[in-house]
């Protein structure tokens, strides 16, 4: 009985632990230490169905020192998967390790056991191959290929695809891919998943066809690097070792594969190889005409690493064109194998961008170094972010992405359908199930890691961004040649702060081109300073530099005051018409006596309640009369923001609350309707008009026109028009509007944030400000209070 027990306990035990799902190791050479040993830092990324686990390591073969230092911390995490809890994690753990020479050895981790799998991969096996020794080509110890892969790729049975796997090699040696074939070694039972074809010299991992499966193929592969050309390798204790590159393969009765000896299969060497080398005496080769074979009179590799990972085939997909189901990557999206230029202390940022038009975008997963971050916009856009630290310069660091889409089950089971493991299955009908999981294409870029360049730094205040750069780090560039996005105003000229040591922009928040964007709980505000030929130029040919910079404000806060404030009347000249100005107000009610206290914006309502504003034109002009004709809304006072909600349209009503109210005077025109909230998270609202000026009483003006039903009609007179008798048209907006708090309104955290949060506000909030060369990076600021901004107008 206490044995039966026993058993039971262990077979509980062992199920428990079946969670495994791949995991990565590199290292970095950082140098010799005071006392002579040398320090080297090893990452190691692991997957499990938990963040909690991690590999434990220990000493293989010789002398591996000791660690010094450790950090880990998560890298990514999600629910997509099918077994289990329906999760995996991935962590990493980085180790700094004290070693007291730099003869080669190896580390080894093991344990049990992987997620259900379909090639019989049970426990999980990790090798990693170290050699300190100096090469004669670049007087360096060897550096490692950088690797990454994501760790849970899938992909409909019918849809083949490639993936080429991350394998950067900072000293330009060949790098290979391999299926491990070291029983217990490098792997657990070495089954190599049907219906994949490796490509070893390329490391593309390529899927014909499999049959869909809950339980995944579990990849166990490793990561090989060999010189270009024959070198040798020094060590301190005054030997030498010999290293000669892979020679590539041209006739298969000289090529061999690589075995464990074994009890069945003892060490020799079967005619007509001949014998093995001395520095490689425990192992055996048999011929093969497989690609996984080392042709005979190689040395072996500079470093060994595993790269082991899981990989689900789903049942089929409607439809295996890129951008239908499975989500397809656009542009401003970095191609495969990009590299990222990227400077210490400065924040990167990849942004991502795809498009499914058959499914919903749901997640990007990331693979990439500690502390990386992934945020998604409110335009859709998925946005990586990780700063790189003093430690990093010279390293390279690999970042990978999918994106996941889905479909709604309810959307599309037919009749008669069944939930089985995750999948839809059609009862009674010779069909295929859907997963309704979609995963894009992976892409892997790499992040250069190099030394300040341009000194720089910005603040970020109330209402605007001050960026200051070092001139000494822009060497041969004047101000003259330096351009904000949108130089037109006369604040954003450069030449106004600047001094002889620094090149000083004070940008406001609402001018200069500033573009705003924001996530689930940030406000971003961007611009960049670029060079140019001539500050009026719209083009350049001569792109020298660019300085990107953002502050970002948090979204939660107290209302107290407006974000924007009041804007000033728009004051114009105009041919024929002379000086005049338009404002645009808001009232409290239909009797238009007076307007609203511009100090109380942002002004306040509830949805449906009705908004009372009046457009009026002050002319030198007389005998001159107003016509409004267009009117939109938007979340956001750029002129360019799209999309946006019409109100009026060509001298139309467009929308169905509108009511145009009695004015004093032909140059008034008032207007009201019942306020409203924009879907997704946004709670302000701004309307914008298009207005002109005619000659009162004149026929064949826009404004005798009124309502026109077809935009070519409009566009017909606009070309007619005289200066004489019709003015330019010209661009007014007032807001914000803001939807009052709701006391019924709950937020969930599963859930987006509720409409009615609020958008910045007047309590202290931390501002942070990021600025970048080429990318954008990341400087911190003080706290500070929102004050209302200042208006500008063109």
């Amino acid at each position: 009985m206490a044995a039966a027990l026993l058993l039971l306990l262990q077979l509980v035990s062992l199920a428990s632990a079946s969670h495994h799902y791949g995991g990565t190791v590199s290292y970095s050479y950082k140098g010799r230490n005071p006392d002579g040993s040398f320090r080297v830092d090893f990452r190691n990324k692991a997957t499990y169905d938990g963040c909690q686990y991690s590999h434990s390591w220990s000493c293989y073969n010789n002398n591996c020192g000791y660690v010094t230092n450790q950090q880990r911390g998560t890298i990514d995490r999600s629910t997509n998967a099918p077994q289990r809890n329906g999760q995996w994690c991935e962590t990493e753990t980085v180790q700094q390790r004290k070693v007291p020479t730099d003869k080669p050895f190896q580390m080894r981790a093991s344990g049990c056991c992987w997620i259900r799998t379909r090639n019989r991969v049970s426990g999980w096996r990790f090798q990693t191959q170290v050699d300190l020794g100096s090469r004669s080509d670049t007087g360096k110890p060897n550096r490692s290929p950088d690797i990454a892969i994501l760790p849970f790729l899938r992909v409909p049975q019918n849809c083949p695809r490639t993936y080429k796997l991350m394998s950067f090699d900072p000293d330009g040696d060949t790098v290979r891919c391999r299926y491990g074939n070291i029983r217990n070694i490098e792997c657990s039972g070495c089954n190599q998943p049907s219906g994949f074809v490796l490509d070893q010299g390329s490391c593309s991992l390529h899927y014909r066809h499999a049959i869909a499966n809950p339980s995944v193929f579990g990849f166990e592969l490793v990561v090989e690097d060999f010189p270009e050309r024959p070198i040798s390798l020094s060590y301190t204790d005054g030997t030498q070792s010999y290293k000669a590159p892979l020679i590539p393969m041209r006739h298969k009765r000289s090529y061999y594969h690589t075995y464990p000896p074994t009890a069945s299969a003892p060490i020799t060497t079967p005619t007509p190889a001949p014998p093995l080398p001395t520095y490689w005496p425990w192992l055996h080769t048999t011929p093969t005409t497989t690609d996984n074979r080392y042709l005979h009179g190689t040395t072996p590799p500079l470093s060994k690493l595993p790269l082991q990972f899981s990989f689900l085939v789903d049942p089929p997909a409607p439809s295996c064109v890129d951008g239908l189901y499975l989500p397809k990557f656009v542009h401003p999206t970095p191609e495969n194998g990009q590299h990222i230029n990227a400077e210490v202390n400065k924040e990167v940022e990849i942004r991502v961008r795809a498009q499914a038009s058959h499914a919903t975008l749901h997640d990007i997963i990331i693979s990439g170094p500690l502390n990386i971050t992934k945020h998604r916009s409110t335009h859709g856009d998925f946005v990586i972010r990780w700063t790189p630290g003093p430690d990093d310069v010279g390293d390279h660091y690999p970042i990978c992405f999918a994106v996941e889409s889905v479909i709604d089950p309810a959307s599309t089971l037919p009749p008669q359908t069944t939930i089985y493991n995750g999948y839809h299955y059609h009862v009674g009908v010779a069909q295929s199930p859907q997963s309704g999981i979609y995963q894009s294409e992976m892409r892997c870029v790499l992040v250069n890691i190099g030394k300040i360049l341009v000194e720089s730094h910005v603040t970020c205040h109330e209402s605007s961004m001050t960026v200051e750069v070092t001139r000494s780090s822009l060497p041969g560039l004047h101000e003259d040649h330096l351009r904000l996005n949108d130089p037109s105003n006369t604040a954003c000229n450069l030449q106004t702060n600047s001094n002889s040591t620094h090149i000083i922009a004070v940008v406001p928040l609402n001018a200069c081109g500033t573009q705003i964007e924001e996530d689930e709980e940030n406000m971003f505000f961007k611009n960049e300073i670029t060079t140019v030929d001539s500050v009026h130029d719209l083009i350049t040919r001569n792109h020298l530099l660019e300085v990107q910079f953002y502050c970002q404000y948090p979204k939660l806060g107290n209302v107290s005051q407006g974000f924007t404030a009041h804007r000033r009347n728009v004051v114009v000249w105009d041919k024929g018409f002379g000086k005049f100005s338009f404002e645009f107000e808001f009232y409290p009610d239909s009797q238009y006596r007076q307007m609203i206290d511009p100090g109380l914006y942002p002004l306040e309502y509830d949805v449906k309640n009705r908004i009372y504003m009046q457009i009026e034109a002050k002319s030198t002009v007389n005998n001159t009369q107003l016509f409004v004709e267009s009117c939109s809304a938007a979340p956001y006072d750029t002129p360019n923001y799209w999309p946006t909600y019409s109100i009026i349209e060509n001298g139309c009503n467009l929308d169905q609350t509108v009511q145009v109210h009695q004015r004093a005077n032909p140059r008034q025109f008032r207007f009201s309707m019942e306020a409203f909230k924009f879907l997704g998270l946004h709670d302000q609202v701004y309307i914008s008009c298009s207005v002109l000026m005619c000659e009162a009483g004149s026929s064949g003006t826009r404004c005798s026109q009124r309502c026109i039903n077809s935009p070519l009609t409009g566009h017909h007179h606009h070309r007619k028009r005289e200066a004489i008798t019709q003015s330019a048209r010209h661009f007014i907006s007032q807001g914000p509007l803001r939807l009052k708090r709701s006391a019924e309104s709950t937020g969930s955290p599963g859930t987006p944030l509720n409409l009615n949060l609020v958008f910045i506000a007047g309590c202290l909030l931390a501002a942070v400000g990021m600025i970048s060369a080429v990318a954008l990076y990341k400087v911190r600021a003080s706290k500070v209070k929102y004050q209302p901004l200042p208006s500008f107008e063109n």
